[in-house]
């Protein structure tokens, strides 16, 4: 299993560009200076800040060599290998080791390093990727001009524009349910609308008023939702039927604004001067003419100010006429300056004594009105109090008529309230026989109606479930559609000439040969375990046969000469079988030892200690030899 292993190590070592021999297919012939290229094109790929200081090569020098593996060591641990590592992993290795640090490298690559597989392994592959790396960063960042050091300018020709947005038409029709749309708008839109890019009134406007009205748009769509989904579930309307609603509730309103705000227009001349369209916007929403019936009938005051205002109106109009009237040629220039500068001063002065007489009139309306809700008060006081009088004025004339005939009135009273009483009494057993099955009903609806009021909000909170699990299903949805798409790339990418079923079937060989070994370990685990019961249960039966016959032996040895001899020849067999007994367990645990000892003897053979301590040596006399040539060359110096 090992060599399929070290195969997939092998590949996807060379996926990443280092240059491994094809005779070589297994980690024990990875010398030094391969498995040293290996972990550094291992962390290039994984971290180019971690590995592009590092070198591929072994320097010449042992002290390079020892701050090599230093070096490496600690970008291993960086990265967060567990296991014991130096700088003897690299130089002076074993098997074992550098398996389990390859193992670890080659899992830590990322899955896009599979997008160079397509190309040769080596160094021409490396340079390519590390150029189309630095393309690609390079084009995520975004550009932005230099900008010079005079006059802000920058190097392109174009002008700057202040972000400056102006409102925009655009073609809306919204088509209800078994309606059409009205064919003036249509009209509109067809021939007299203007495009878009034309109604700002500058032509560099145009992508502002865009983006304000593309955000105006979004921000109402979301408000809207935000309101459906808060206050128009608990309607239980449909979002037509909100709208209408909320519309009417927005009309009312209107309407009683405009009424609030006409309450001091006590007559219809003020009505009238408040101009037609107030008057059309009222009758539009549904209000009466304003002061229509306040004062209908007319005072002194109204037909005063109807006189003046209507009288000196046409006095200025004559003037005006007669001014207009006369020709050009008869005036110079100077006289008729001169005119309209009385003119202009003469209506200036109607327009002050006409402003003074309104704020008087306005401050008369003021009192007249007050003294007008005053007087109606009182009426309405005096006419309760006449009515209140009244009704005991009718009381006492009946009794002051019943007085002369008394004992026979008594009589038919008390007969009447006896008859009255009968009948309370009467009307009252009728009331609680229909009232008994009306409580009945009302318990029943009540609690009909609070079932469901539970299930409309069950069925409400469902409903928000399912709004909240399809705004989550959505956004999952395009995840995963970003997902997809990025696979589809990632796919697309790969080699297609590397051959998949190669390793799917390596993959199920190495499973099925695991299988095996469990199935097999399984069959010795069971097979120990009989076996155990089997020396249990042989060991209990012997202990108990041997305490019965030495109960029976020791009996008659107390009797019989050659019995007891026979219990002594018993119990020296019963301890020379014990003694072999333990002697067998001891040479099972002495070959057990044997057989540990004999798999350590191998792990330390793959640990290549003779050759790694030749080394050493070798590379201590080395550094010896360098050390004195330093020693040498300072003393020259």
């Amino acid at each position: 299993m090992m060599e399929e292993v070290d195969r997939i190590l092998i590949h996807s070592l060379r996926q990443t560009g280092t240059e491994v021999r094809e005779d070589v297919d297994s980690v024990k012939q990875f010398s030094s200076e391969l498995i040293v290229e290996a972990v550094v094109r291992c962390l290039r790929v994984i971290d180019p800040l971690l590995g592009n200081g590092l070198s591929p090569t072994l320097p010449p020098g042992m002290s390079a060599r020892f701050r090599l593996g230093m070096s490496l060591a600690q970008a291993c641990q960086d990265l967060g290998y567990k296991g014991e590592i130096g700088y003897q992993t690299f130089l002076y290795s074993s098997e074992p080791e550098i398996r389990s640090l390859l193992m670890f490298l080659v899992e830590k690559l990322p899955r896009a390093s599979a997008e160079a597989s397509d190309q040769p392994a080596g160094k021409s592959a490396l340079l390519q990727k590390a150029v189309s790396a630095q393309i690609k960063a390079q084009l995520a960042l975004p550009w932005i001009p230099p900008r010079l050091a005079f006059l802000g300018q920058t190097q392109s020709a174009g002008l700057f524009h202040s972000f400056h947005s102006q409102p925009l038409s655009l073609p809306h029709i919204p088509i209800a349910l078994g309606k059409k749309p009205v064919k003036e708008v249509t009209d509109y839109y067809r021939d007299f609308l203007l495009p878009v890019t034309a109604q700002p009134s500058q032509h560099a406007s145009v992508p502002a008023s865009l983006l304000e009205h593309h955000t105006l748009e979004i921000s109402a769509t979301q408000e809207w939702e935000n309101e459906w989904n808060s206050q128009g579930l608990l309607t239980r309307l449909s979002p037509e039927g909100y709208r209408s609603r909320k519309r009417a509730r927005l009309q009312k309103r209107i309407e009683e604004q405009l009424r609030a705000a006409t309450q001091f227009n006590t007559t219809s001349q003020h009505a009238s001067r408040l101009g037609p369209d107030l008057m059309e916007l009222m009758h539009s929403f549904g209000g009466s003419t304003i002061g229509g019936n306040i004062l209908a009938k007319g005072t002194r005051f109204t037909h005063t100010e109807k006189f003046t205002f209507t009288q000196e109106p046409e006095a200025s109009s004559q003037q005006m006429v007669t001014a207009n009237v006369l020709p050009s040629s008869w005036q110079s220039e100077e006289d008729v300056q001169a005119q309209q500068q009385e003119e202009l001063h003469s209506l200036q002065q109607q327009l002050q004594q006409l402003s003074v007489r309104m704020e008087e009139m306005g401050g008369e309306i003021k009192q007249l009105s007050v003294s007008i809700t005053q007087v109606s008060d009182e009426l309405k006081q005096r006419e309760r109090s006449n009515a209140e009088k009244e009704d005991s004025v009718r009381v006492k004339k009946q009794t002051i008529d019943l007085l002369p005939d008394a004992e026979s009135n008594l009589a038919k009273l008390q007969t009447l309230v006896e008859s009255s009483s009968k009948r309370v009494v009467s009307l009252a057993s009728q009331w609680e026989k229909h009232r008994a099955p009306l409580i009945e009903e009302r318990r029943r609806l009540k609690e009909l109606c609070s079932s469901r009021e539970l299930e409309s909000s069950r069925k409400l909170s469902e409903i928000k479930g399912l709004h909240n699990k399809i705004r989550q299903s959505a956004e999952e949805a395009k995840k995963k559609e970003g997902l997809y798409k990025q696979l589809i790339t990632e796919f697309e990418n790969l080699p297609k000439d590397v051959s998949r079923s190669a390793y799917t079937m390596r993959i199920l060989e190495i499973v099925g040969n695991i299988k095996k070994q469990k199935e097999e370990i399984t069959k010795i685990l069971s097979d120990t375990k009989e076996l155990q019961k089997e020396i249990n249960s042989l060991t209990g039966k012997l202990d108990r046969t041997f305490a019965v016959t030495d109960e029976l032996v020791f009996k008659d040895a107390k009797k019989d000469e050659s019995v007891r001899k026979s219990y002594k020849y018993l119990a020296a067999l019963h301890e020379n079988c014990t003694q072999l007994i333990q002697t067998i367990e001891d040479t099972g645990t002495i070959l057990r030892e044997i057989r540990d000892l004999e798999e350590q003897i191998e792990t330390e053979n793959g640990k290549k200690t003779v050759s790694n301590l030749e080394k050493i040596l070798e590379d201590y006399k080395a550094i010896r030899q360098e050390n004195s040539t330093l020693a040498a060359t300072i003393r020259e110096a």
